[in-house]
């Protein structure tokens, strides 16, 4: 498999034979590696479930997900998203009934990618994805700064964010907590300078310098940091009996079947428009990726390990390592299972701490604190969408910062879709009034304060022209109707040109109450002109002026020799 891989697989435009991608994509894969173990042992201590289960989970991610034609540079494993549902679910119903529920949260995913839902996920706001990843760089970095100091993190992130003046006082009275924090802060440091080395040095990845440093001091003599251990993989495999299967008559079951579904996809599929904004290469094919994750899920259920979803820390930690094609992710995978089952020993000699600051590195880059300003410069509407998902993510959990994101986006366009230049003014004996754009009912009251200033105008005639309206929704088409009723009702003559009128075979203006409806012929446009507008005289302006000639209702018949006449 991964031979054809090596073979065929494009990526970035070229083939992987090419021998500099090939070498880059083994080591971007063995950062994937570093970054994808604690994040496997994290997620399933988290979830309830034995640390074995995270790293099955991210095995499956890197071997079955990685491999299949979907994306290039997402990585996928065990999913930090659903975590705390996993562990709420393992509480309820026990960890057997777990494999039951990620199998048909896979095999309901496979279903929906043969349907060709994936693709609705690509209708994502550049603004809401930014948002979501810092929302998730910001607790991974507050995080990870507890196993940086060999300690235990609170809980939630605001949790975790308050504890950290109480950890800061327990790394200066413990020497080893002190040792560990150095190796974690040696590790960031490298993290950001070591690309700067000049020479074959500086192309190696510092996570892996980080290690060896990280194992070198753990080795010394008095020193005593926290080191990875991992148990038998095999003995942790549980494969769902008749007995869970019956399970799937319980409603809670169903339910929580459909909530994985729901969350698992999203969240892969959210995070697939966030890689793809991360590097040039291949975009994703979301539909086939929604089928390759339900297949990694399939398989995670059969093995009754955790569900997968992709992950934003290992994906951006491949694109950084310079990862051209799929096989880096698929190798993670492999890379996962071969330490884990045949080189135990040597994963335990790697500092915990040193894996913890690799992971604060990820969370800094995710968070991107210089897009903020920029987003402020380009775009303050985009700005707030950005800097709210960020927030409720924060404080929340991921899918319902997105989802507020999505809303305060679609809100966002919402308005600035509306956009209804409305201009009044009195001439002679009438107050007139000339609406264009999009007049909706998130523009009511804009369109209510113009009515209501030509009714107290004081004259006995208005006109309302509606014809530069491109879209007029039922809100704002009541309220015209009303006002024109009404003010009929008083006796004025109310001239009403609604959007669509003005067609080529006549005029249809609705006439003051008592007189009948008459088509009108079309008369020539005179040219406009310029007028004072605002406060800039002598700016153009972009309404007709005073004087143009289709702002009166003319009731005089054209000559049969203008009756055919186009519009000027």
């Amino acid at each position: 498999m991964l031979g054809g891989l090596v073979g065929r697989v494009k990526g970035g435009g070229g083939k992987v034979g090419a021998k500099g991608d090939l070498v880059t994509d083994i080591t971007a894969s063995l950062v994937v590696f570093l970054v994808a173990l604690p994040l496997c042992i994290g997620v399933a201590v988290a979830s309830g479930v034995p640390a074995e289960l995270g790293i099955i989970s991210g095995v499956i991610g890197g071997l079955v997900v990685g491999a299949a034609r979907g994306s290039t540079l997402q990585v996928s494993g065990p999913a930090a998203g659903l975590a705390a549902l996993v562990s709420e679910t393992v509480a309820e119903v026990g960890v057997a009934m777990l494999g039951v529920i990620v199998l048909f949260t896979g095999l309901l995913q496979i279903v929906l990618g043969l349907v060709r839902l994936g693709r609705m996920f690509q209708a994502i706001s550049v603004a809401v994805v930014q948002g979501m990843l810092a929302g998730i760089g910001v607790p991974l970095m507050f995080s990870q700064a507890y196993p940086m100091a060999d300690a235990k993190a609170p809980g939630t992130a605001i949790e975790n964010m308050a504890g950290i003046p109480a950890l800061l006082a327990g790394i200066l009275t413990d020497p080893q907590a002190m040792i560990a924090t150095l190796l974690g802060v040696v590790t960031i440091v490298l993290s950001f300078l070591w690309k700067k080395v000049p020479g074959p040095a500086g192309k190696v990845p510092a996570a892996l310098v980080a290690v060896g440093i990280g194992i070198v001091v753990a080795a010394l003599p008095g020193v005593d940091v926290k080191t990875l251990q991992v148990g038998n993989l095999l003995a942790s495999v549980s494969l769902p009996g008749p007995e869970q299967f019956a399970g799937l008559a319980d409603g809670a079951i169903i339910t929580a079947i459909l909530t994985f579904t729901v969350i698992a996809s999203a969240e892969s599929l959210f995070t697939a428009a966030a890689v793809d904004r991360m590097h040039s290469g291949p975009r994703t094919r979301y539909n086939t990726e929604l089928i390759a994750q339900g297949a990694g899920n399939t398989v995670a259920g059969i093995l009754g390990a955790l569900p997968i979803t992709a992950v934003v820390a290992r994906s951006s930690a491949n694109v950084q390592a310079g990862a051209k094609t799929r096989l880096s992710r698929t190798l993670h995978g492999l890379w996962l299972l071969a330490f884990a089952l045949l080189l135990p020993q040597v994963l335990a000699l790697i500092p915990i701490s040193v894996l913890a600051g690799v992971l604060v590195h990820s969370g800094w880059k995710l968070f991107g604190p210089a897009e903020f300003p920029k987003m402020w410069r380009q775009d303050k509407g985009e700005f707030a969408v950005m800097t709210l998902t960020t927030l409720v993510i924060v404080v929340t959990a991921l899918l319902e910062g997105v989802l507020i994101g999505l809303a305060a986006g679609i809100v966002l366009a919402a308005l600035r879709m509306s956009q209804t230049a409305i201009r009044q003014h009195v001439e002679d004996d009438t107050a007139k009034v000339v609406m264009a754009g999009n007049a909706t009912f998130l523009r009511l009251p804009k369109v209510i304060e113009a009515l209501e200033a030509a009714a107290a105008a004081g004259k006995p005639k208005i006109r309302l022209d509606l014809t530069g309206v491109t879209h007029l929704d039922h809100a704002c088409r009541n309220q015209v109707e009303e006002f024109t009723a009404q003010q009929r009702g008083l006796g004025l003559r109310v001239e009403l040109l609604m959007p669509g009128e003005a067609k080529p075979g006549g005029d249809r203006v609705a006439a003051p109450a008592g007189d009948a409806q008459t088509p009108l012929p079309k008369r020539p446009v005179a040219a406009m002109a310029e007028e004072p507008w605002g406060e800039a005289a002598g700016e153009p302006s972009p309404w007709p002026t005073a004087d143009a000639e289709w702002f009166y209702l003319d009731t005089r018949p054209l000559p049969d020799d203008q009756r055919s006449s186009p519009v000027g």
